[in-house]
This record gives structure tokens, sequence and C-alpha cells, in this order.
């Protein structure tokens, strides 16, 4: 069957449909992981967007149910050079997923590095391009999205019920290795929805702000619900949960000409100088803004290739943020450290202590 990805700007990448019949529409983002594909099209920050995958070919090494990072895919639709099966196209076909095979990736990534993430549409089966385009321009640009929502779990809860300290992971879209990640450290891990009340939160000995999709600007109730936790409790954020942060302190966030997406940035942790290897996946980035400093935050990572805001730490110690995933899934574990001092922690006045500012 014969399948098209249509940008927003016309351009038209064609190739054959492996995967579900039909179209999907989503924001068109490359990911330069070399493995991992399951993971990726399971994460729930890809949601409403279409993954196009830079390694040649993707699918060599089949699909297992522990591989993913949510109960579903997330990814509207997936594009790559070659698919390699049966076992992945059968599984993306199972899942509803729109998929292309024989896509000129090289082209459609150069493409997106210089115009940017843009709104798409995936097509398996015959359809009018023309028809295609003018759909693709009529849905809206994930800028403004709060997708948090649409992703988080519907009721709380227990992931692991041992630990050496209680932590509550406020989820936006967190995916199972941040919890994983978590209990293999020794914590006790309870998972609450993305609206969950800060005076519940506090009860524990932390708290883990997760990753999630979309926008993080038009979340202003979670953003209150961070602001309302500040110096209740230990605080670790992590790639949206970072951005919240940074907006609970006054500080704004920008949207990235090009996002980070794949597990080869080098991060720099900036008191020790140690570079770690990361994984990421974001449009979003938080801005080095004054209002960071008035709030008590300090810079303490930063990327390589291009300078953002990779971490930041407050003063007391007690809170801490990460754009980077620290849980890789795909990608390194470099610094999969954070998660053994997040969850072990040092007592503190009877609270565990969440020391990721000297990890």
């Amino acid at each position: 069957m014969t399948g098209f990805l249509a940008l927003e700007d016309g351009t038209v990448f064609r190739g054959e449909a492996v995967g579900a019949e039909g179209f999907a529409f989503g924001e068109a983002v490359f990911t330069t992981a070399m493995t991992g594909y399951q993971e990726v099209v399971t994460d729930p920050s890809y949601a409403e967007q279409i993954v196009c995958f830079t390694a040649a070919m993707i699918g060599n090494y089949g699909v297992e149910p522990d591989r993913c990072e949510s109960r579903r895919p997330h990814a509207r639709a997936v594009v790559m050079r070659e698919a390699r099966g049966p076992a992945w196209t059968d599984w993306l076909h199972e899942h509803g997923i729109v998929a292309l095979s024989g896509i000129d990736t090289r082209s459609l990534v150069v493409h997106l590095r210089e115009g940017g993430a843009m709104r798409g549409i995936a097509v398996a089966g015959e359809a009018s391009v023309e028809e295609a385009l003018r759909a693709v321009r009529e849905q809206p640009p994930m800028a403004g999205r709060a997708l948090a929502a649409q992703v988080s779990t519907r009721e709380p809860y227990v992931y692991s019920d041992a630990g050496t300290a209680r932590i509550a992971v406020v989820d936006y879209g967190c995916k199972r290795s941040i919890l994983d990640r978590l209990a293999w450290a020794g914590a006790a891990v309870t998972v609450f929805r993305h609206d969950a009340d800060p005076e519940e939160l506090a009860s524990y000995d932390g708290v883990l702000l997760s990753n999630g999709p979309g926008d993080p600007e038009p979340l202003a109730s979670e953003v209150e619900a961070v602001r309302a936790l500040l110096g209740k409790v230990p605080i670790l954020g992590i790639c949206l949960g970072h951005q919240l942060l940074a907006l609970a302190a006054h500080s704004p966030t920008r949207r990235l000409a090009v996002g980070h997406h794949g597990g080869n940035h080098a991060v720099m942790e900036l008191d020790s100088g140690r570079v770690d290897i990361g994984a990421h996946n974001h449009e979003v980035a938080v801005l080095d803004h004054p209002a960071l400093a008035a709030a008590g935050y300090r810079v303490s990572h930063r990327d390589l290739n291009d300078g953002t805001v990779e971490g930041l730490v407050h003063a007391s110690g007690r809170i801490a943020s990460v754009q980077f995933h620290p849980e890789g899934a795909p990608g390194p574990i470099d610094a999969a450290r954070i998660f053994d001092l997040a969850a072990a922690g040092a007592l503190d006045g009877g609270r565990a202590t969440l020391h990721i500012a000297r990890a």
C-alpha cells in the first residue's frame, strides 16, 4: 500500500504504508535514537507527534511488552527509511499506528532542521495531496497546547510499596522507566494525577514532577500546584517537570527551533565538570532568566551542543530539576545515579532530602 507524509509548508515525502490504514495528524519531529523504537512510540511525551527515525533500519530486534513506556502508543504516526518486520510492523498495525517505510528520511530531517518542527499528516492509502495539505493547515499548532491531562493517570496508584523513602510522582505523562528507576533505587513510589492536591503530595518524603507532552505555558493550575509545594517537600523535576519548576519561579520558557529528541546530547554538570551523554525528548527549553536567581535557583547543567539550560538547583538543596532523561529508555543511563540519590536521600529533620545537586 502506498502512503505519504505531507508537511504544512507543502513538502511531500512518498513511501510505503506498513502499519494501520488511514491518516494521522501531528507535529513532525525526528529522533536520533539508534535503538528503542518501541520505547519512543509508547513515550507519552510524543503525544500528538509524527516521529521520524534517523536510524536507517527500524524493527530489527522485534517487540516485547516489557519495552513499552506506557500502556499504549502515543506517537500519532511513525516514519522510517526501512521498516524491518514482521513483528514490528504487525505491532504497529495492531495498535492502529499509521507507519511509512521507504521515506527519504535524510532529506526529511534536513528539511525539519532548517524549517523546524511543523504540522504534518501521514497518510496510508490513496488520498489527495491537496486535500491532505488543506486539512493539516487547519490543525492547531503544538505551541499553546496543554496535553498533560490527556496522558496522565486517571486515578492515583501505588507502583512500589516498599522503600527507604516515600516518593510521590506527579504524572504529566510519566514514562514507566522513571518509576522503575525509583523503585530499583529503593523508593516506595505512588503515582498521582497531573492535578494532584499539593497538600497530599507534601505529606511524602519527596515529590518527582514527571516528563510529559505539549507546551508547559498553558498549564497554569499545574504551575500553581508546584508553587504551593515549594519549601514544603524536596522536589525533583524531569523534562516537563523541570519546565514547570521554572515557570513556578516566574521564569519563562521558549520553543526551540529544532527540538532535542534522541540519546546523543552531551550535558555538563557545571560544578564538577562531569559530562554525561543524555537522553532527550523536548521542544521547549527553560530560559536563563533573572527570575531564576531571584527565586534562589542556579543553573546546574548545560547542553554542550547549543548551551541550553539542562538543570536547575535551589540554594536550599531541596529542589532540583533536569531537562534530560536520566532514566534513558531509550538512550544512555550515564546520569541514572540521580535516582539512587533521590530514592535514598539523607535524613534532614526526619524527611528525605533529594541531593541531586551533588549527583
